[in-house]
């Protein structure tokens, strides 16, 4: 049985990955503010507000097999490394696929140049902080420090309303129209929870070390959408824009009010369809995306499909888009 700490483990991977620790029978500590909810049943919870100096008082005099640190605030990143690098066999940061520096190379590995972090550097800009903590945490760890540079995660019980948008939609529509954008082109990449919580567990568990993209196959949006509407038996039409009229629509790329999630500006052709060879050749495994869509249906019907969203058209803002157009 190891002794493993996760900074974090209340919230929606944190908890993925504090249950598939609990499953391999180790002892778990999740060290969190709480606000998300408590962890798993199981689970030693250690309430802590990482800005407080003394967050780590209750964890940081015992000694742990696995560190997993999912943080992308470079304070707190970096005061967990001071508290604890120390008593921590191997350590473990999420990071993202936000840190390369380009996104215009399809198949990039993870020897790809990242973005410029110089002096004075916007600590607030979430790519440019991910690379931040992902310097400081190999400067402190070293040969003990394993880097994930996470996809785009989707499935159940995603908070941020992306991946969900475009299965639940095609719930809702039913019959009737859904707007996209020109679909050409244009690709997704997706990593379920499930398959990142578990290969970032066993890949602590094999001590495994440096940075490696944990990210699903290369999709067409197309494709994509296909199964999302066969899983939600829409039988409506699939009505494409074009970019330059979307934006004059206000409509937004990718994440937030009034996008349509997941679409990208053409020049970041290489975003979603990054190289996975070496998260494969590490053990990793990725389930259907046709599984993936059905669980995220199921989960988005239960939080109600008219529920008012992260990210994403309302559905009359896009009716309105459709007459529009």
């Amino acid at each position: 049985m190891r002794r493993v700490l996760i900074l974090g483990g209340t919230a929606w991977l944190g908890r993925e990955l504090a249950a598939r620790f609990l499953d391999e029978g180790d002892e778990v500590t999740c060290l969190a503010r709480g606000t998300a909810g408590p962890p798993p049943a199981g689970a030693v919870f250690a309430a802590a507000d990482r800005a407080d100096p003394a967050a780590y008082r209750a964890v940081a005099s015992e000694d742990w097999d696995e560190v997993v640190e999912i943080s992308w605030d470079v304070q707190h990143v970096s005061g967990a490394l001071a508290a604890l690098a120390d008593r921590a066999a191997h350590w473990t940061l999420v990071s993202s696929c936000s840190v390369y520096a380009s996104n215009t190379e399809p198949g990039a590995d993870e020897a790809a140049a990242l973005v410029d972090v110089g002096a004075g550097a916007d600590t607030t800009d979430y790519a440019t902080a991910k690379v931040m903590c992902e310097q400081e945490s190999r400067r402190v760890l070293a040969d003990r420090l394993l880097t994930v540079r996470a996809g785009l995660i989707a499935g159940p019980g995603d908070g941020s309303d992306r991946f969900g948008y475009w299965v639940s939609r095609c719930a809702l529509a039913g019959d009737g129209a859904v707007l996209a954008p020109t679909l050409a082109g244009r690709f997704i990449q997706v990593i379920d929870v499930r398959d990142l919580a578990a290969w970032t567990v066993d890949a602590g568990r094999a001590g495994t070390t440096g940075s490696i993209n944990a990210v699903g196959d290369e999709t067409s949006f197309g494709g994509m959408l296909v199964q999302a509407r066969s899983v939600a038996g829409h039988t409506g039409a699939v009505v494409e824009a074009p970019s330059d009229w979307l934006l004059e629509q206000a409509v937004t790329y990718w994440a937030g009010p009034r996008s349509l999630p997941l679409w990208l500006p053409e020049d970041f052709s290489g975003f979603n369809r990054r190289s996975n060879a070496a998260f494969k050749a590490a053990g990793g495994s990725l389930r259907d995306l046709r599984r993936t869509l059905e669980d995220t249906l199921d989960d988005e019907r239960a939080r109600g499909l008219t529920r008012d969203r992260r990210s994403g058209l309302t559905r009359r803002e896009e009716l309105a888009l459709l007459a529009s157009l």
